[in-house]
């Protein structure tokens, strides 16, 4: 019997409902599909991940600008059963949503769902009242907008998404991306996690306080990005690097380093490089190694006590609760 499978066997898969509302895009949904809906075959024993379900608030619901029209979906009672609800974006924010559509989403959070936007989809959620108060945000273009439909919303409009523990938000498209993959990180683990992004063909994980709005001009030659001196840092994280190694190597200075680090990624290399670290002592940690000292030096974070603060500041989680959580989570093979 394969690792986990009796475990697996007697847990019921996390019940992920998205609300496609009238006019909503269909990349979002399309997001939610992927992450939470397909079948994970390489992960082995921990298929399936989440059990999803569309649901309308009409037989049948036509898509943003009329490029199709979905019917067969579930009604809005399906959001009663969902642990998470996801709610995508639609351009026309200044049409308020229906009140059967509001109350539904109010109902699923007062029963205790996780609440999910994408996009726009964070309108919907402060129509519904549940942001008043709380960070949130939303797609760039729309931040304006927002603030005036919504001054009681602390809006971030320059970061990829905001957790809020219960409520969660993503800005635009792309984000929905990120923050699906953070929700499988959380609920899984960073092994999990990267498995599934690796089958998306997508960067294993932007921390949701970088900017969502990154200007990338075209290459003067060819290879020009930064990719080449991540993969070589990804190698060597249990090694003492610097900002300056990571500059030496990709032949520049640590200044202009900073501005390609922000120009490309949206982050600076000193964070970039502390996340990669901690998102490989979680794996260590998945894997089995159960030595504090030894996770904190594989990872390049150094001791044990920089590796719990960095881990609980990351997860909420200390290395004892997130082995308890992920120990036996990892794909199978």
């Amino acid at each position: 019997m394969p690792k986990g499978s009796s475990h697996r066997a007697e847990h019921r898969p996390h019940r992920v409902v998205v609300l496609v509302d009238a006019g909503i895009n269909p990349f979002e949904v399309g997001v939610a599909t992927e992450v939470f809906g397909l079948p994970r075959p390489e992960l082995g024993a921990l298929d399936p991940l989440y059990a999803l379900t569309l649901c309308t608030p009409e037989p049948d619901i036509r898509m943003n600008h009329g490029f199709f029209t979905m019917a067969g979906a579930a009604g809005l009672e399906a959001v009663d059963s969902a642990d998470t609800l996801v709610v995508p974006g639609r351009p026309d924010n200044v049409v308020p949503r229906t009140e059967a559509v509001l109350e539904a989403i109010r109902r699923a959070h007062a029963r205790g769902a996780r609440i999910v936007s994408f996009c726009t989809g964070a309108f919907a959620l402060a129509e519904a009242g549940l942001l008043d108060g709380r960070r949130a945000t939303t797609h760039w273009r729309w931040a304006g907008e927002f603030r005036e439909l919504h001054p009681k919303v602390r809006l971030e409009p320059d970061v990829l998404y905001v957790d809020e523990g219960d409520v969660l938000t993503a800005a635009g498209s792309a984000a929905a991306l990120d923050l699906g993959l953070y929700l499988v990180r959380r609920d899984h683990g960073a092994e999990v996690a990267a498995a599934v992004s690796r089958r998306l063909v997508f960067a294993a994980h932007r921390d949701g306080g970088q900017r969502q709005f990154i200007e990338r001009p075209l290459p003067a030659v060819p290879d020009s990005s930064l990719a080449p001196v991540l993969e070589w840092a990804q190698e060597r994280l249990d090694e003492p690097l610097t900002v300056a190694d990571l500059a030496a190597r990709a032949a520049v200075s640590p200044a202009t380093l900073h501005r390609r680090f922000r120009a490309e990624l949206g982050t600076t290399p000193l964070a970039w490089l502390l996340a990669e670290r901690v998102a490989l002592a979680c794996r260590i940690i998945e894997r089995g190694e159960q030595r504090i000292d030894v996770v904190a030096a594989r990872s390049g974070l150094g001791s044990a006590a920089n590796l719990r603060a960095r881990l609980k500041r990351a997860t909420g989680l200390s290395p004892s609760a997130y082995r308890k959580r992920f120990g036996d989570r990892a794909p199978a093979g």
